[in-house]
């Protein structure tokens, strides 16, 4: 298939993309929509997709509070945390030029449970659970400071980046754990919850706190997917081209922490698609990194809202979280990625 340019009016930006990646991309979009209306078909209550696309159009409102209240803003949160994560890890991948870093592996997911433990296990019942998030972001913020700058030296490396990262993801986990242990029973329930990833009460406020930092930060990486493809050639050829490495890969970090940090502090600790959905997108569309920004944040969407959908659904009354599937997929995943790597 042939290649096409987008550029703007001005050439200040560009970047090439061929057929088949936009077909790619269409499929893919066209699945998450099925997929998407299942999600508010399935439940306690089945609700044929006819009905469904009569709600949703507005033509009936026999399941007004069904649809629009309970399964509406669980489906698309459940999108947009498997959106950003899988856009997260893109970035981290191509920032670190390995396959095996994802926001969990290298601490950036344990930093935002830092965040969120300590708020539930200091600060819940004084202050309004409403600020969860902004504590899960802040963990993951305060965590990736640290991971930078303990990787700093005279500029930051992608392998001391990730080394450290992993060593510190570790601290998080023992830092969690201890927290939990020395916790009331009914603290540690809800964040043992917590820790597992679940959508289950997401309402509306969760959409629209999360869905600024989807909006505004994927479009911003599909700008810099130029630079992104340019630093995959190794530091000193970019630098040669005349890219700023060391600000780039701030830059870059930076969006990949605040898309993971927003999308844990809404839905907890659901691992793994950081890892899997770049892997997938890269299967489907090949390199170019434009075109991978959204078939990650299509292919992360789509692991997530499956993964509720089987969640509150196979195992009725129960509505398990939706964590449980992602890590049952992704554990295993990971270790084949380990032994296909192993010679790197």
């Amino acid at each position: 298939m042939g290649k096409f340019i987008i550029r703007n009016k001005t050439d200040s930006f560009s970047f090439q993309a061929d057929k088949k990646s936009a077909a790619v991309i269409s499929v893919l979009a066209a699945f998450t929509l099925l997929v998407f209306l299942f999600s508010l078909s399935a439940g306690s209550a089945w609700i044929s997709l006819f009905q469904v696309i009569k709600q949703l159009t507005g033509s009936t409102a026999e399941h007004d509070f069904v649809i629009n209240t309970l399964r509406l803003p669980r489906t698309l949160l459940a999108f947009l945390v498997g959106a950003a994560l899988g856009v997260s890890g893109l970035i981290l991948q191509g920032i670190v030029r390995n396959p095996l870093a994802s926001p969990d592996i290298i601490g950036i997911t344990g930093g935002a449970s830092v965040g969120a433990i300590i708020f539930l296990v200091s600060f819940a019942g004084q202050i309004s659970i409403s600020w969860l998030p902004l504590a899960a972001i802040a963990g993951a913020g305060a965590v990736s400071v640290i991971i930078y700058i303990l990787s700093w030296k005279n500029g930051v490396t992608p392998i001391r980046l990730i080394l450290i990262g992993i060593g510190i993801a570790a601290a998080m986990n023992a830092l969690t754990t201890m927290m939990i242990v020395l916790s009331d029973i009914a603290t540690a329930g809800r964040a043992y919850l917590w820790m597992t990833g679940s959508i289950y009460g997401a309402n509306w406020s969760d959409v629209y706190g999360l869905l600024p930092w989807v909006i505004v930060l994927i479009p911003v990486t599909v700008f810099l997917a130029r630079t992104v493809n340019v630093k995959e050639l190794g530091d000193d050829v970019a630098r040669g081209l005349g890219v700023q490495v060391q600000l780039f890969r701030f830059l870059l970090l930076f969006i990949s922490v605040a898309l993971a940090g927003s999308a844990v502090a809404f839905a907890g600790g659901i691992g793994f698609v950081g890892l899997i959905a770049p892997h997938i997108a890269r299967k489907l569309i090949g390199a170019s990194f434009a075109a991978l920004v959204p078939a990650a944040a299509l292919t992360g969407g789509l692991i997530v809202t499956l993964a509720d959908v089987v969640a509150r659904t196979a195992f009725l009354p129960s509505d398990l979280p939706a964590g449980v599937f992602t890590a049952g997929i992704g554990a295993p995943f990971f270790i084949y990625l380990l032994y296909k790597n192993r010679n790197l």
